[in-house]
């Protein structure tokens, strides 16, 4: 299932409802696997921050 939300498939919240997780819960299970849970390029992060009020 991550292969699907660091493909952009499906997002964490839909990953996590199929694994009957919360998304918090599934993040916490991502971290355990030391998978990244980040759903943004280094590029994208910057450009939403620059944007921030």
């Amino acid at each position: 299932m991550t292969d699907y939300t660091h493909l952009g498939e499906i997002s964490q919240a839909k990953a996590a409802e199929i694994a009957g997780l919360t998304r918090t819960e599934f993040i916490h299970a991502l971290s355990r696997y030391q998978v990244d849970f980040m759903q943004y390029t280094a590029q994208e992060l910057a450009d939403e921050l620059a944007n921030v009020d």
